[in-house]
């Protein structure tokens, strides 16, 4: 069970770090065949990002509601 926890983390912070390195790339002009456009990369590369650390909150905050951990703020109704 821990070992498909790690994975589930793993994966979206492997792909924000790709997001974080299209990113850095689209700045230093560094184009890549697979996008049509360098602003095209930024923006997919700046989603990437997002939803890797979206995911990665949505995860843990789930994770300590079911543990009953977080603080009146963020318990369910």
């Amino acid at each position: 069970m821990r070992l498909i926890a790690l994975l589930l983390i793993a994966t979206p912070g492997i792909i924000a770090v790709i997001g974080i390195k299209l990113i850095r790339d689209a700045l230093f002009n560094v184009f890549h065949p697979v996008f049509f456009h360098i602003v095209i990369q930024g923006v997919f590369g700046l989603l990437c990002v997002i939803g890797g650390i979206a995911f990665i909150g949505g995860f843990i905050l789930h994770r300590d509601r079911k543990r009953n951990l977080t603080k009146g703020r963020f318990k369910k109704k």
